[in-house]
């Protein structure tokens, strides 16, 4: 059984980061940033098709990025905060991490 002599090594949430990985996700949440949106909204502003942003939204709610709220018979999509502010602290600590003085693993 291998095990890792590295034991301080900060840990990343890979899901939320393959799901902010795909370019139209990511434009999403930088729209959802600075207001809530439905989905019409989101098709205006990204030339998406329909369905492609509801699947796109779909994904970042499992994901836990964003939020809704319903208001009449729109839905309504916001960004959760303190999800980013999760995933950015933890690419935080990888930074301070590759700042610190370089180990070297001898070889065997």
């Amino acid at each position: 059984m291998l095990t890792s002599a590295v034991t301080d090594v900060p840990s990343v949430d890979v899901d939320g980061l393959k799901v902010l990985a795909d370019p139209l996700r990511a434009r999403i949440v930088a729209l959802l940033a600075v207001e809530s949106l439905c989905v019409c909204h989101i098709v205006e502003e990204t030339g998406a098709q329909q369905t492609n942003v509801s699947n796109h939204l779909r994904a970042l709610r499992r994901a836990k990025l964003v939020e809704t709220e319903r208001e009449g018979r729109f839905t309504y999509y916001r960004l959760k905060a303190e999800a980013i502010e999760a995933l950015a602290a933890q690419l935080g600590a990888l930074a301070a991490a590759a700042r610190s003085p370089t180990r070297k693993r001898a070889c065997p």
